[in-house]
């Protein structure tokens, strides 16, 4: 049996393997870091807009966020969105 990756830590995983800190994150997404927190053990589940800026920051794609695809990959992206400092 396949055991199968939620995507809380997907998150967690991409900050530790970019070196951040969730309060490094969670100030780039302007939440506290006890929210992030809540984010990436799964008690709390990300507004869309979180995902987008999370896929922004570490260069993946939505999909691969969410669980969908094991690929990283982003889409080709048509430009730079706001809130992609």
């Amino acid at each position: 049996m396949k055991t199968e990756m939620l995507k809380f830590e997907r998150i967690r995983n991409l900050r530790v393997d970019n070196d951040l800190t969730q309060q490094k994150v969670a100030d780039y997404l302007h939440v506290k870091q006890n929210t992030y927190s809540q984010y990436e053990i799964g008690v709390l589940n990300y507004p869309v807009e979180v995902l987008i800026k999370l896929a922004l920051l570490y260069n993946v794609s939505i999909d691969y966020l969410v669980g969908l695809t094991d690929d990283p990959t982003p889409p080709k992206r048509c430009g730079k969105r706001k809130g992609a400092e």
